[in-house]
């Protein structure tokens, strides 16, 4: 943690994420049992400065368990948690120094004014004077609530009740964010803005950011990667990509593509004809174009294509289909509530 908050533009991150250094983030085999609810259940996955990770699951998979472990709220009951190297466990002091914790509800004290609300936590976390004063403005300016500082905390809107939130998670200026839901109840140009922030968090000051959301669109946005978890098991980890490919080699279909196909003479007659070709499955049409998977690599893709056009298709677009984040979660969990 530096000794004064910086949140301004043009910090830029100059380098990719270095996936070889020290994790900023560890969760190690961690367990929390209530009775004989399993509500984390050996969970363990990492990361790194400057990396977004989306933590996905449905409601009661275990989410806010283990963010609150994290945020030493609360003790596990097996494993551990490590944040910048120190020990929720063993030095949890020190973790809330360089961690900031975003819960998906937060208290609003009556009679209080935004920049009061804030200046309330400088001074919780021991800021005094110029210090503590230049850490509410910066992070007035950074979460742009400037022309409301004097505005009572109860009146504001529900988007600006989140970037106040945001603010007062950023006060002490943490290493590492761990957000829980915080785009929940927003309108869509207050999670645009949420958004942004996020991004400008982990690229221009390389924070590295923990965040949970069942707006799964969203998250693929803004993550470098996931951790997926159901039932307090982390079924998968890594980029979308990453786990996407797992899933499809799982099942034996590492080499197999999901494509999409349009031609000017509509979408009938191209699903027929992709239906009787080999190594196609999956076929259905979609809008004006048609959907399927195919058995191969980039070979069979233009071997496909050369048919189409050959047998008097007019083919317009011929495109591979990127899986998103909503599709791995599809295909991964099971819907199993505990």
């Amino acid at each position: 943690m530096t000794d004064e908050p910086v949140f301004t533009s043009g910090k830029k991150r100059s380098k990719p994420i270095d996936f070889d250094a020290e994790p900023t983030l560890e969760i190690r085999n961690l367990h929390r049992h209530f009775g004989k609810l399993r509500a984390v259940n050996n969970v363990s996955f990492k990361a790194y400065k400057g990396q977004v990770i989306g933590f996905i699951g449905p409601n009661g998979a275990g989410k806010t368990t283990a963010m609150r472990i994290l945020a030493t709220l609360d003790t596990p009951t097996a494993g551990d948690c490590f944040v910048c190297g120190y020990s929720v466990v063993d030095d949890p002091d020190k973790v809330r120094k360089i961690l900031g914790f975003m819960p998906d509800a937060f208290g609003k004290y009556p009679n209080m004014n935004v920049v009061e609300y804030l200046d309330f936590y400088a001074r919780a976390y021991g800021f005094r004077d110029d210090r503590r004063r230049d850490a509410v403005r910066r992070v007035m300016e950074f979460t742009e609530l400037n022309q409301m500082q004097d505005k009572p905390i109860a009146t504001l809107s529900k988007g600006m009740s989140q970037r106040l939130g945001l603010g007062r998670t950023l006060i002490h200026d943490p290493d590492v964010l761990v957000l829980d839901e915080p785009a929940a109840g927003l309108d869509p140009r207050a999670r645009v803005e949420l958004r942004e922030l996020i991004k400008l968090l982990s690229t221009e000051l390389e924070k590295t950011v923990l965040i949970s959301s069942h707006i799964l669109t969203e998250l693929g946005e803004i993550c470098d990667s996931a951790a997926i978890i159901e039932a307090g098991r982390i079924l998968a980890s890594g980029t979308v990509d990453e786990i996407s490919r797992l899933q499809r080699e799982s099942r034996g279909r590492q080499h197999t593509a999901s494509l999409s196909m349009r031609v000017i003479d509509g979408t009938e007659r191209i699903e027929k004809w992709l239906l009787e070709q080999p190594l196609v499955s999956m076929v259905s049409p979609e809008a004006n174009a048609v959907t399927f998977e195919l058995e191969g690599q980039d070979q069979q893709r233009a071997e496909l294509l050369k048919r189409a056009v050959n047998e008097g298709f007019e083919v317009v677009e011929f495109h591979g289909q990127t899986e998103s984040l909503e599709d791995a979660f599809m295909n991964i969990t099971r819907g199993i509530i505990q």
